[in-house]
């Protein structure tokens, strides 16, 4: 078992981004190649996030919120409020461009955010495949309760469960809510598994983790989270990917060359552009970023 505590970037008002993918000695979990966490934290009226139009390439991205909303635009011309429980998956292949920001009612009336921002690499067969874009509402994941544990399946296979979000490999992406006393035998099916504590702690393997860890499980462990008071986890992971991917900016690929054309492609806005978020963009990093933030 091992341990991940986050990198926290300060993003100004309040706003802490915690980054668990990658880090040093921890590149993926599975197929997810990146991971933010973020907040509760608290907006007052006139603050909002603007992520400005940027692109992508060779993944897909899960936005999943506990609390707040983010209205997402993209060069396909998708408009999409993402709100609490809902599962937004874009899948960028060969090129997408994407913004996210505080919508004007919201922004208006201040607010709370809390959620994750994760990036899932696809297998190298499907690097180049067409950029879609999967809004699944809360209401339309398939669900379990029992014995004080609430889980909703997010996206993949696992607790005997199905989503409906089209994914590229074996994964697998789970919310789960713990009252005080419970139990949950975590998933023996997948290769690769993790705990992100996201409210209250758990204990896994005799030591108790409280919210912003992540907790990796060995291969052939059999892990049981339990909970002494009201806990929340999001379960993650699944068979890693098929080589090694090379992450730069927002672009992840199993090709050096491929990173090159895509930030030739965007130095010369062949991307694309997005409808009704069309005036400004993140322009191309210096060499050698580490994954901004998606919240900037």
């Amino acid at each position: 078992m091992i341990v991940l505590a986050g990198n926290p970037h300060d993003l100004g008002d309040g706003f802490v981004v915690n980054r668990i993918l990658p880090q040093p000695g921890r590149r993926t979990i599975g197929p997810f190649v990146f991971l933010d966490y973020f907040g509760p934290a608290e907006f007052a009226p006139g603050k909002g996030i603007d992520v400005r139009p940027h692109p992508h390439i060779g993944l897909a991205t899960v936005t999943y919120l506990f609390e707040g909303s983010q209205v997402h635009r993209d060069s396909l011309g998708s408009v999409q409020t993402i709100e609490p429980g809902d599962v937004n998956w874009m899948t960028a292949g060969r090129g997408i461009v994407h913004s996210e920001r505080t919508g004007a009612e919201v922004r208006a009336k201040g607010h709370r955010m809390h959620g994750i921002q994760s990036w899932v690499g696809l297998p190298q067969a499907d690097e180049e495949t067409a950029p879609s874009f999967q809004n699944v509402p809360v209401r339309d994941l398939p669900s379990l309760a029992r014995e004080g544990v609430e889980l909703r399946l997010v996206a993949g296979r696992a607790f005997g469960l199905s989503a409906p979000v089209k994914t590229f490999s074996p994964i697998f992406y789970a919310d789960a809510k713990l009252s005080g006393g419970a139990r949950l035998r975590m998933t023996d099916e997948h290769e690769e598994r993790a705990v992100l504590v996201v409210e209250g702690s758990v204990e896994v393997g005799g030591a108790r983790h409280g919210s912003g860890a992540m907790i990796l499980l060995d291969r052939n462990e059999h892990a049981v989270l339990s909970a002494e008071r009201p806990a929340r986890a999001m379960l993650l992971g699944g068979a890693p990917l098929d080589g090694p991917r090379h992450v730069w900016w927002n672009f992840v690929a199993s090709s050096r060359e491929r990173l090159e054309k895509a930030k030739e492609d965007w130095a010369a806005m062949r991307f694309g552009a997005i409808p009704g978020d069309d005036k400004e963009f993140i322009p191309l990093p210096p060499e050698r970023p580490s994954p901004v933030p998606q919240f900037q």
